[in-house]
């Protein structure tokens, strides 16, 4: 048995609906996508059940620390938080990182949701488990081709 996107997107929502603590409209097909392209190590374009097993756990572990940051339990947490919460999942990134995460995840408050939260950590565990693969000495540079590039970022 494999889940789709559209599956898992249903499957997530109705858990979230269930925690009123959590500021969101629900997780977007595209935020399930990607939950997809990070975790499907076969490449079928669908999860299975170790799969989704491990996404799971991610969203739980991940959930845990929106919760942490999100003590004034508003539903969302600001751009300040999102820094040490990112910090937090174990990504290590510079300012201008923190500023572009703002830019693109954070709504005109400058807050960023539970949806956002988790379709940013998506996006930032598929880049750097990608750059790691093509890191193959470990000195923390690439050499990619145009279409390289391409493969790697538009399936993530």
């Amino acid at each position: 048995m494999e889940i789709t996107a559209n599956e898992l997107k249903n499957v997530l929502n109705r858990v979230i609906t269930k925690h009123k603590d959590l500021n969101t409209e629900g997780f977007s097909l595209e935020s399930c996508r990607s939950m997809i392209a990070l975790m499907d190590m076969d490449g079928t374009g669908r999860l299975n059940l170790q799969e989704f097993r491990h996404l799971w756990n991610k969203i739980k572990q991940w959930q845990g620390i929106f919760k942490h940051y999100n003590a004034d339990q508003s539903g969302s947490i600001n751009s300040y938080e999102m820094r040490n919460a990112v910090n937090d999942a174990g990504f290590r990134l510079n300012n201008q990182l923190y500023d572009i995460i703002t830019m693109r995840y954070a709504n005109e408050g400058m807050n960023i949701d539970f949806d956002s939260f988790i379709s940013c950590l998506v996006r930032l565990e598929a880049m750097f488990r990608a750059f790691q693969a093509f890191d193959q000495d470990g000195d923390g540079t690439i050499r990619l081709s145009v279409l390289e590039w391409l493969q790697l970022t538009m399936y993530a």
